[in-house]
C-alpha cells in the first residue's frame, strides 16, 4: 500500500487528516494506516521540519512508494515536501485539498504513479464553483418551471 504523508501549515495537515477519517469511517483501514502527518508551526526550524519529515516517509514507506501531499509550493512545508521526492519512490503534490486526499487514500493500492494521477484528478475535479441555489440531492426537488431544462443539463 502507499504510504501518505501529509505536509501543511499548523493545524491543516491534522484537519485534513480527520477529516479523511470522517470519511472512512466505514474503513478505517483506509485513512489510518500508513498516513502521517506533519503540521508546520509557525517559525518552525526548517532543518528540524526536514529531519522530521524524512522520519515520517520512514515510517510509512512499505516498499510501495510514498506519495506526500503539501499545502502551498514555495513556502515552508511545501520546500520541506520538495527536498523529500524521489523519483520512482517519493512523490509530491502541492496544492492538496479533502478531494484529493480523499483520492489518494481510496487509490493507494496500485502504482505509486497511479496514485499520483488519482489525486491529482480528485484534487481538481473537486474544485467547482457551485451555483447560489444548487442542491445536490435533486431526488428531494419540487418539479418547478425551470427543472427540465435543468435536468435535461445534468
Amino acid at each position: 500500500m502507499i504510504g501518505l504523508v501529509i505536509i501543511a501549515h499548523q493545524p491543516l495537515a491534522s484537519a485534513l487528516a480527520a477529516g479523511g477519517a470522517h470519511v472512512y469511517t466505514c474503513a478505517p483501514e483506509r485513512a489510518g494506516t500508513a498516513v502521517r502527518v506533519l503540521d508546520v508551526a509557525p517559525g518552525a526550524e526548517l532543518d528540524a521540519t526536514l529531519a522530521h519529515a524524512r522520519a515520517l516517509v520512514a515510517a510509512v514507506d512499505d516498499g510501495h512508494g510514498v506519495l506526500v501531499l503539501t499545502d502551498a509550493f514555495g513556502a515552508t512545508p511545501g520546500n520541506v515536501a520538495t527536498q523529500l521526492a524521489e523519483a520512482g519512490r517519493v512523490a509530491v503534490i502541492a496544492g492538496v485539498n479533502l478531494p484529493m486526499l480523499l483520492r489518494a487514500l481510496c487509490y493507494r493500492d496500485g502504482a505509486l504513479a497511479e496514485t499520483v494521477d488519482k489525486a491529482l484528478a480528485g484534487g481538481t475535479q473537486g474544485i467547482v464553483q457551485v451555483a447560489a441555489r444548487a442542491m445536490q440531492n435533486q431526488a428531494g426537488r419540487v418539479q418547478g418551471h425551470g427543472d427540465a431544462r435543468l435536468h435535461h443539463r445534468q
